[in-house]
């Protein structure tokens, strides 16, 4: 354990030099938010351990025995008519050992084709693709580790890319406290075949710190997200000019107002309210996102998010909505089901 503990730290500080935010890697549709509870609570949530098969998109260390043959089927409405989803199967391996495997794909839609001349040439497409493979494991009562491979496949017009990505997770469970914490180190691969000749293009590396308490006394659980621990500065001056001097230039601004906006960027937060056994209410506040995709003359609710779960048995319905900017939101629902639940009803 302490030699795979190494080499996770080791990976971490490598890439923690060379980590860029937003725009600056393929495949980024792999940080596309799978889950409508996840997207209810802000879009990243990572210390989440229940039944939700598709919770451990996000996190592979949730994946455990409660799971055991659940089917989870995801979709999302994007913008500009694009849409992506994701679908997942888990079961038993061994006596502590749970798997599952799903698919992800993203749908960019139909594209008309020109030459240098603006003569119309006929249409293509563009989607992308990544295959899930997990494994998790409890380490003792407390104590849940997790790994996923992901063999991606991306085509846009007549290029193509093939890549191979992993995820990383440790999640501590206390049910005596009510309390979970996570770590996950996501996306770490690599291109196996870059779309041009040898352009090979980094993968969106992201370390992520999660942490999630349920009230005793009140049908409440609250979680708090910490993204791209690798990058302390998250502004959009760092990201455009991060090999300069005046990346932490802020003119106007305290030491103190930089220093909290910085932390600020960091944290997501989110809230999930259960008045009924069966009937759960979320809500979350990214503000990263509401910095970045707001108009400061009329900022609305961009940056906040909500959504809906209802439980009926061996069936679980989830929707989630999160507001992006003013031109519209995503809208993200689910359906799982325990399988064995729905045989056992039948017979």
């Amino acid at each position: 354990m302490r030699k795979f503990l190494l080499c996770v730290l080791g990976l971490f500080l490598y890439y923690s030099c060379f980590s860029q935010i937003g725009g600056k890697h393929a495949y980024e549709f792999l940080n596309l938010v799978s889950s409508p509870r996840v997207a209810a609570l802000g879009g990243k949530c990572v210390s989440l351990m229940d039944e939700d098969l598709s919770l451990t998109y996000h996190n592979p260390s949730l994946l455990n025995e409660e799971m055991q043959n659940h089917l989870s089927i995801n979709y999302v409405s994007y913008f500009a008519n694009i849409n992506y989803g994701y679908i997942a199967y888990s079961t038993k391996y061994s006596k502590k050992a749970t798997v599952s495997a799903g698919i992800q794909y993203i749908n960019y839609g139909d594209f008309t084709a020109a030459d240098a001349n603006g003569t119309i040439t006929g249409s293509f497409t563009a989607a992308e693709y990544a295959f899930n493979i997990t494994y998790a494991q409890p380490i003792d009562s407390f104590l849940y580790v997790g790994a996923d491979v992901r063999p991606i496949f991306s085509v846009y017009e007549r290029y193509q890319s093939i890549g191979l990505s992993t995820d990383l997770g440790i999640t501590y469970r206390n049910p005596h406290n009510l309390r979970t914490i996570a770590l996950v180190v996501r996306n770490f691969g690599s291109q196996l075949k870059p779309y041009y000749n040898s352009a090979y293009e980094s993968l969106p590396f992201e370390v992520q710190l999660g942490f999630t308490q349920q009230l005793r006394y009140a049908p409440l659980r609250i979680s708090i997200t910490a993204q791209h621990l690798e990058t302390p500065d998250m502004s959009i001056a760092a990201a455009e000019d991060a090999n300069t001097s005046t990346a932490n230039a802020k003119p106007g601004k305290s030491k103190l107002e930089v220093i909290s906006d910085q932390v600020m960027r960091h944290l997501i937060f989110g809230a999930e309210f259960f008045p009924l056994k069966n009937f759960y209410i979320r809500a979350g506040y990214n503000y990263q996102r509401r910095q970045e995709m707001k108009i400061d003359t009329r900022a609305a609710t961009v940056g906040f998010s909500w959504g809906l779960g209802l439980s009926i048995k061996w069936l679980q319905i989830n929707y989630g909505r999160a507001t992006y900017s003013l031109a519209g939101a995503s809208n993200h629902f689910s359906i799982s089901a325990n399988l064995s639940a729905f045989y056992k009803k039948a017979d």
